[in-house]
């Protein structure tokens, strides 16, 4: 066997990690009230047990792809697996709290290495004439494995056990390690690297990132800028990220080269990776809440509608690779297609009403399914397209590092909405019923199925008829705070629609390409 044909076992082996990694972070998220109760975990606890995670996640990004050509993709690789597996398997057995964020943030930390291995191993290895597959294989990570985790979610804690929420990566780890070792070529370590590595910019991402991703997930919890803990986030990150870009500008050997958004391409793929995280809450995290909340679903209940999404993709991203790696179809045309279908699907999921179940979300889900694999197939042939072998280390540190923002940044932009509209619906709701307070008195011959709340004299008609309202009063505030969210959602994909109007330029398939050069 050649080394480049030992090399796709390694890329194998990447993707299993890739998976038994992003499944630790999305079931987590899934289960968490679960493992808050086996942990006994109060509220605030479970927000830093889920922030630390994403800010971990972005630190590991930023520093992933330096670290593999220092150390060598072989042996930078097949270390990732035993931070995954020692840092999830010690977490149900852990009673300390301040040694369970420490696990979390080596958890985030080796989802951070993760992903950006999976696109340089997959620019490294396969040649221009199947690249679109090993690009396919990397947009599994955005696309397929989160649409997997409410599956998993619902199998571990409703069938077999919360612990398997965190030892789910042992055997997936064991695998991945097997075929890395297998796989990947045996390279000499670049050690001198270290005598010029960014430090300043490493502090800078540190402490700026950091920052700036805590300050957005917990921001509404803490109150903002009535707290001084989020005015010295605040501070940090408006200081340090701009002094980040300045030092990478000009650093010899940086950790982002942003001289890369020069090229019109990449930055169309670098931007709109990130505002896909955010578009894909639409047919991820917003359904499955909304059913939570309005229907009392367990995850048990709500995996078909994200499973459906899945077997999709496992359709759609080869046929787009197929498609895209035809001369005469143009990725741009695709991409909006695709934001087309999303669009649809927001549209569809803006009109729910209350007595909406998992049912009445099959139909959209298919569009945002489509969807998905239309927008990010093509955004990831324009991006690579625009590079040569040597900058795809930076690349890959430019393209996952915003990607692991968007999912600070969507977390703060369903609790704006859910906060303001949220507040919104439910005093106008409120003030209806004070109006209409008559309505609310007992006649003499009810409706059995939807009695009122009160009698004539103004008492309660039954025990519990006031919790019975107030239920009523938040399932309708839910429904419509979680219509704003699907039409705020249409609006950031008619600008994206606009975007991929303007920004990128045609491009050819790999094959065509880097054959030319």
């Amino acid at each position: 066997m050649t080394s480049g044909q030992r090399s796709l076992f390694g890329l194998a082996g990447i993707i299993a990690l890739a998976f038994a990694t992003e499944m630790n972070e999305q079931v987590s998220a899934q289960a968490l009230p679960d493992i808050a109760g086996a942990l006994g975990l109060s509220r605030d606890p479970q927000r830093w047990f889920s922030c630390l995670y994403i800010t971990a996640e972005i630190v590991g990004m930023s520093v992933s792809p330096w670290l593999a050509v220092t150390l060598t993709l072989r042996r930078f690789s097949l270390a990732v697996p035993w931070l995954a597996v020692l840092s999830s398997s010690l977490i149900p057995l852990t009673g300390n709290l301040t040694l369970l964020y420490i696990l979390r943030i080596f958890q985030g930390l080796s989802g951070g290495f993760t992903v950006p291995l999976l696109m340089t191993t997959a620019l490294r290895v396969l040649p221009p004439p199947i690249r679109l597959y090993g690009l396919a294989a990397y947009a599994l990570t955005a696309t397929f494995f989160p649409s997997l985790s409410t599956a998993f979610a619902g199998l571990w804690t409703d069938l077999v056990d919360w612990r398997f929420v965190f030892w789910q990566s042992i055997p997936l780890c064991t695998i991945a390690f097997v075929l890395l070792w297998y796989g990947m070529p045996v390279e000499q370590p670049r050690h001198e690297r270290f005598w010029r590595f960014d430090w300043q910019g490493f502090l800078l991402v540190l402490i700026g990132m950091g920052a700036f991703s805590t300050m957005l997930q917990i921001g509404d919890w803490m109150d903002w800028f009535n707290s001084p803990a989020i005015c010295v986030m605040a501070l940090l990150s408006g200081v340090c990220i701009p002094l980040f870009v300045l030092n990478e500008w000009f650093h010899p050997l940086p950790l982002f080269k942003f001289q890369l958004l020069e090229r019109r391409n990449f930055a169309y793929g670098a931007s709109t990776l990130l505002t896909f995280m955010i578009i894909s809450l639409s047919s991820s995290a917003l359904p499955a809440d909304f059913l939570r909340e309005a229907a009392g679903y367990r995850p048990e209940q709500t995996y078909p509608i994200t499973l459906e999404i899945a077997a999709i993709q496992i359709v759609m991203l080869p046929l787009m690779a197929v498609l895209l790696n035809r001369k005469g179809v143009d990725s741009r045309i695709v991409s909006l297609i695709g934001m087309a279908c999303i669009l649809t699907a927001c549209i569809g999921d803006f009109f729910v009403t209350s007595n909406w179940n998992r049912d009445q979300f099959y139909l959209w889900q298919a569009f945002q399914g489509v969807g998905n694999a239309m927008i990010v197939m093509p955004l990831l042939m324009m991006s690579t397209n625009a590079l040569v072998p040597e900058e795809g280390p930076f690349a890959s540190a430019m393209v996952n590092t915003p990607r692991a923002v968007a999912e600070a940044v969507g977390i703060w932009l369903i609790q704006l909405v859910h906060r303001e509209r949220g507040a919104l619906h439910s005093d106008r709701i409120t003030d209806r019923l004070g109006q209409d307070r008559f309505q609310l008195v007992q006649s003499m011959n009810p409706v059995l199925q939807r009695p009122a709340a009160l009698t004539p004299d103004g008492l309660p008609a039954f025990p519990g008829s006031m919790t019975a309202l107030h239920a009523q009063v938040t399932r309708q505030t839910a429904t419509l705070t979680y219509s704003d969210d699907w039409l705020i959602i249409a609006g950031i994909v008619v600008c994206l629609m606009v975007w991929v109007c303007v920004l990128p330029v045609r491009t050819y398939p790999p094959r065509i390409v880097f054959q030319s050069k």
